[in-house]
């Protein structure tokens, strides 16, 4: 991180090192691991980032309440709260402490919509004083599996944050589904069908190549008979 950002102008700008999940031989599903590591980049503008599927993968247990109440602790213990300006928020399709990093839909994961509401609603994790962080923010990475997926889930951490009237109202057709994630769900939703035309084409193709090999055998036999 320090060569990479050798010579570039950052002026406000704070680099955040996300949590893992614990996949593989990866570092950082420890708090203590990315506490140690921000320690390594003094002079640098840095801070975390924390994904509530990650933490619950790698074994930090958000869900219960003497779980989040703990788990904010060691937040505090290793980063300090105020270096976290930033939650990734998503649902996690693994069992705590499965290490392995797949995002749900908010409330339908094992995480589940309770722990959410508690999680959105804590004071110390609040986007505002008194013991909260101005301007800390929860950021959505929940799958696309639908059109609408996107506002969905972010219609429902407004709600859980008890804050359902306050929310914004959705931009109307906006979704952050691109083009191509249209055609992959398109595809998944009505596989193709080979066509009658491809299927003869096919066979005419094997009937083709499977005559090409009788006829060098053919050719081969005749050969060594007059040898």
């Amino acid at each position: 991180m320090k060569q990479a950002s050798k010579g570039v102008p950052l002026g406000g700008l704070k680099i955040l090192l996300e949590n893992t999940a614990g996949m593989g031989t990866a570092i950082g599903s420890r708090l203590e691991e990315i506490g140690e590591i921000l320690a390594g980049l003094k002079g640098l503008p840095v801070g975390a980032c924390l994904d509530t599927a990650h933490l619950f993968a790698a074994g930090y247990d958000i869900k219960s309440e003497a779980g989040l109440a703990s788990t904010i602790g060691q937040i505090d213990g290793a980063l300090g709260l105020e270096n976290v300006p930033v939650f990734h928020a998503n649902d996690s399709k693994v069992e705590l402490g499965g290490r392995v990093d797949r995002h749900a839909h908010i409330g339908k994961g094992k995480i589940g919509a309770a722990a959410f509401a508690r999680i959105l609603q804590h004071p110390r994790l609040a986007s505002s004083g008194p013991e909260g962080l101005a301007g800390r923010a929860f950021v959505a990475e929940t799958p696309i599996d639908d059109p609408g997926d996107d506002r969905r889930n972010v219609a429902m951490l407004w709600e859980l944050a008890g804050l359902k009237e306050q929310a914004p109202e959705a931009e109307k057709g906006f979704s952050m589904l691109t083009a191509a994630l249209k055609r992959k769900l398109s595809s998944r939703r009505a596989p193709r069908a080979q066509s009658p035309h491809r299927k003869r084409k096919s066979l005419r193709g094997k009937s083709k190549k499977s005559s090409t090999r009788k006829k060098a055998r053919s050719t081969a036999k005749k050969a060594r008979r007059r040898g």
